[in-house]
């Protein structure tokens, strides 16, 4: 937003003439003695987060207001001080709802209207601080007293909750919940650490790196990196297909022009890609909701179809991240999203779901091997009305995993859900990585006139949003951290088997041993096993070493003694250390019936480079 802001003699103004953009109003003409005239342009950027814009401005208004002991506001909309405007929508609410709050706090305002043409008289004191131009930033609303969120610790078994703050957070004894816990209530460690280790490791294993040619927070995915994340998507497909769950593909571009997609635009926290194109405003998707909830809009939807699932991989989804946050696949602007959608025909059927998948975002950790925590919000009538059914899934959860939960409870509803649940994964550097989800939407079904019809008439469902995994890039994010940690204890980082991009290298001692090798690599992929033969002209030990740093699990050599025995010898990476490294002797057939034992319940691709490493590009 820009401001000129003018301490008058008086203001006046008229309007003359109506654009196609002007807002429906009586009051054409006003004039208001001994003000402060602020001249406003609301501008693109203020989209996408127009009450945090609206609170700026009136900061900076009270703030010169004061200064100049005036009591008396005018509000001009003055497009001529930016050449970026928001839509007319945008404009019209950020400029009353600086007139309404301005009014709420004393002040006597008068507001011109906007998208007219006006004709008006100004006079200026013209001492130092009559004339004044601000750019202003967006700012967090303050939270009223008793607004705010209370987090507690549970103890499932007792059905006692600890009510947490600074004091008393050491009483959490697992490091993750802590660390979840301290991020949550704002605790900061005051430690400079460098950038998570995430961020080396993407580009040290050919995976992924910045686009410099993109906006900030884009990647480029190279052969390796597009392996991984193919294999996450075909895993959250498979699961989601044994939920019930019916794939559909919606578009990632949205018109706010639509009351629903707007308002439910509006309400969501992060900022947003909006653009213009002509006289329409249009928005790239945040998630699969607004595909989704206009696909249900247009079915009939009757009980017995209930719950039904909607799921859609969402690539792309965006979201416009301030450039300062924007680190390596933990914060990024453009990610892949899993987005399930399910509607419930009622709260009882709708908790039964979010029980049933909760469970299934928690197998996704185990399947991972990343260990999780858990959040739950609930808003405090919800929370009340349902503490014995919230009680019974926390204290399952403590006798499964061994880990407490932290509960977060909102006095009041502020968005669309009453009750979610936030799974994370603790990166290297003690910050949560947000990545499974579920929420209980009351609200969105009303707003996009999504109905059921039943017997006794039409009822506006309840819609349960799911990811199962969160962004794909995010669980990368956190299998790569998980790794660094494991460094750290000693342990070989390396990813699960199954997403390995290279699962087996195979490596010739001599000339005479290469044909032999080829052979054991090409029954390896003729089996669905990933494998590579390294024919490059180092040493038998450097070969090793390369493997190593490409965290291979499996690293077979090849000399005389295998070829004249049938055995081979592995190296197993995850039975090794720094300073030992696990060998076992078996033959081939042995080393394949171990890789589908380890693999076989998870998605399969073949590896996309050449069989021999001397053909393999780099692309770093």
């Amino acid at each position: 937003m820009k401001m000129l802001l003018i301490h008058s003699d008086y203001l006046e103004f008229e309007a003359k003439q109506k654009t196609k953009i002007a807002e429906d109003t009586k009051n054409l003409k006003g004039r208001l003695d001994e003000c402060l005239t602020c001249f406003i342009a609301v501008e693109r950027e203020d989209e996408n987060n127009p009450r945090g814009t609206v609170i700026g401005a009136v900061e900076e208004i009270e703030k010169v207001a004061n200064q100049l002991k005036v009591n008396n506001i005018v509000i001009y909309p003055y497009a001529h001080l930016s050449s970026d405007l928001s839509s007319p929508e945008t404009a019209i609410k950020v400029l009353k709802d600086i007139e309404s709050i301005l009014k709420e706090k004393g002040y006597n305002v008068l507001r011109a209207p906007f998208g007219w043409y006006k004709a008006f008289k100004i006079s200026c004191k013209g001492h130092p601080l009559s004339e004044l131009s601000r750019k202003i930033v967006a700012k967090e609303e303050k939270k009223e007293k008793g607004d705010e969120s209370k987090f507690y610790l549970l103890n499932p078994e007792t059905e006692e909750v600890i009510e947490l703050n600074e004091e008393n957070i050491n009483i959490i004894k697992d490091e993750e919940l802590l660390a979840l816990a301290k991020h949550e209530l704002g605790i900061k460690e005051n430690k400079e650490r460098e950038e998570p280790p995430h961020v080396k490791f993407i580009k040290e294993k050919d995976i992924c790196s910045y686009e410099e040619a993109s906006d900030p927070g884009h990647f480029r995915w190279y052969p390796k990196g597009k392996l991984i994340r193919d294999l996450l998507a075909d895993y959250v497909y498979n699961m989601v297909i044994n939920l019930g769950a019916m794939p559909v593909e919606t578009p990632i571009m949205y018109d706010l022009g639509n009351p629903a997609i707007r308002e439910h635009a509006d309400k969501f926290g992060e900022r947003q890609y909006r653009f213009r194109q002509g006289n329409r405003e249009l928005m790239l998707r945040f998630a699969a909701c607004f595909g989704q909830f206009m696909m249900k809009k247009d079915m009939y939807l009757l009980p017995r179809y209930l719950p039904l699932k909607l799921y859609e991989l969402s690539t792309y989804s965006f979201r416009y991240e301030q450039r300062g946050e924007l680190v390596g696949l933990k914060r990024l602007r453009c990610f892949t999203m899993p987005d399930m959608h399910t509607v419930c025909l009622d709260l009882k059927q709708a908790m039964e779901e979010f029980e049933k998948q909760f469970w299934e975002c928690l197998k996704t950790g185990e399947d991972l091997n990343l260990s999780y925590s858990v959040i739950f919000r609930f808003t405090k009538d919800f929370f009340d009305e349902h503490r014995d059914w919230f009680f019974k899934i926390s204290k399952e959860y403590k006798n499964k995993y061994g880990k407490d939960v932290i509960l977060e409870i909102l006095p009041k509803r502020k968005h669309y859900w009453v009750g979610k649940v936030d799974i994370a994964v603790i990166d290297s550097l003690g910050r949560p990585i947000e990545n499974p989800t579920v929420q209980i939407d009351v609200e969105s079904a009303k707003r996009f006139n999504i109905k059921v019809h039943t017997n006794e008439g039409e009822v506006y469902p309840i819609i349960l949003h799911c990811s199962p995994t969160g962004s794909i890039e995010r669980v990368i994010c956190g299998l790569l951290e998980k790794a660094a940690i494991d460094a750290e204890k000693g342990k070989l980082p390396m990813l699960p088997v199954w997403l390995s991009p290279i699962q087996i290298r195979v490596i010739p001692v001599a000339d005479k041993h290469y044909e032999y090798a080829l052979k054991i690599v090409e029954k390896l992929r003729e089996s669905n096993i990933r494998a590579d033969l390294d024919d490059r002209e180092d040493s038998v030990s450097k070969k090793i070493r390369n493997a190593g740093k490409e965290w291979i699990p499996y690293v077979v050599v090849i000399g005389d003694e295998e070829m004249e025995s049938g055995k081979l010898t592995v190296t197993i990476r995850e039975k090794s250390t720094l300073k030992k490294p696990y060998k076992e002797k078996m033959t081939l057939d042995e080393l394949i019936e171990r890789i589908k034992k380890e693999t076989g319940k998870y998605p399969y691709r073949p590896l996309p480079l050449p069989i021999r490493c001397s053909l393999q590009p780099k692309f770093h």
